[in-house]
């Protein structure tokens, strides 16, 4: 929670609530990059990508809820938070906040991958930070780095996450660019920040052309479904021009990894979920947890009812047995 929303919860202690937006921010393109990690860079070319390894590693330094070397040891079903923090991208160069969340699991006997993401605003209690508690789960990333947003969120829905992944969002479009854009049919025609796209029209995107598109939210007839479902087109072409020899060797390309991406798994960790994972993306399930509008003290949250986070964590709960 920032000065002003401490401030205005002091000043405002009767606030109505007000309806607002279901979850904010599905990136799947997250799992674009890590796969270029974890698929044919980890062969093709090894030292080079060993090298990115050891730069983007970085513990998260959160309680430790499984033996996660041993669940990769023995082929067990895996889970993986990714975030994407809000820095590097329009001018924004602060520590930021984890602007989306999103839990993945993958099950390789199942051959399932199952894929949760988190509103940025659901309100939560920080394990850490009491004195910021309730807050909103974006919030715990700014606080504490990857460990109070994995805290949190296991504390919330009660699971395990066993490895964390954050990207920038100007991490994202320097990949975009290195790989020398991507190609993307529009499913409508609209305009953001002074980018036009027409509807079943194959664009040719750089990285901040794909960023805009993957953005905008306000003139889409399906609000956030539609904005998720762009995003899933712009993950779908990057993963298509990324997984290649000639990007995985691309130095411009890894550096551009190397800077905007941290993780905790290690190099020795992506060759396992490489090579005895990869048939988990036969069959993908994908939700989000639903809020609702609540307004306290003059900040707005999305309330995940004790309902739904059963739900939530059944489901996943389930998708590592």
């Amino acid at each position: 929670m920032n000065n002003d929303e401490q401030v205005s919860r002091k000043n405002n202690n009767k606030t109505p609530k007000k309806h607002m937006k279901t979850w904010k921010k599905v990136t799947l393109w997250t799992i674009g990059i890590i796969i270029v990690l974890l698929g044919v860079g980890a062969f093709a070319a090894y030292h080079r990508v060993s090298k990115v390894a050891n730069e983007v590693y970085k513990p998260s330094g959160a309680k430790t809820v499984r033996n996660a070397d041993s669940i990769l040891k023995n082929k067990k079903p895996v889970s993986i938070l990714f975030m994407g923090t809000d820095t590097d991208f329009d001018g924004r160069n602060y520590r930021g906040r984890s602007d989306s969340m999103m839990i993945m699991t993958l099950n390789p006997k199942k051959e399932t991958t199952t894929i949760i993401s988190i509103p940025r605003d659901m309100k939560v209690n920080l394990p850490d930070f009491p004195q910021y508690s309730p807050s909103k789960i974006n919030a715990a990333y700014t606080y504490g780095g990857p460990k109070e947003a994995i805290n949190s969120i296991e504390s919330h829905f009660n699971i395990p996450i066993d490895y964390y992944v954050t990207l920038s969002l100007g991490g994202l479009r320097k990949a975009i660019d290195q790989v020398g854009g991507v190609d993307v049919v529009s499913p409508l025609t609209f305009s953001s920040r002074g980018y036009k796209y027409t509807k079943g029209k194959k664009e040719h995107m750089d990285g901040t052309t794909a960023m805009w598109f993957t953005q905008m939210r306000y003139d889409d007839p399906n609000n956030d479904y539609g904005r998720q479902y762009r995003q899933r087109l712009v993950l779908q072409a990057l993963m298509k021009k990324s997984i290649s020899y000639k990007t995985v060797i691309n130095s411009k390309f890894l550096d551009s990894i190397s800077q905007n991406l941290k993780t905790n798994l290690t190099m020795n960790d992506m060759i396992q979920l490489a090579l005895n994972y990869r048939k988990a993306n036969q069959n993908i399930h994908s939700d989000y947890a639903h809020g609702t509008g609540d307004m306290e003290y003059g900040v707005s949250f999305q309330d995940v009812s004790g309902k739904e986070q059963s739900r939530i964590s059944s489901m996943i709960n389930d998708s590592l047995k």
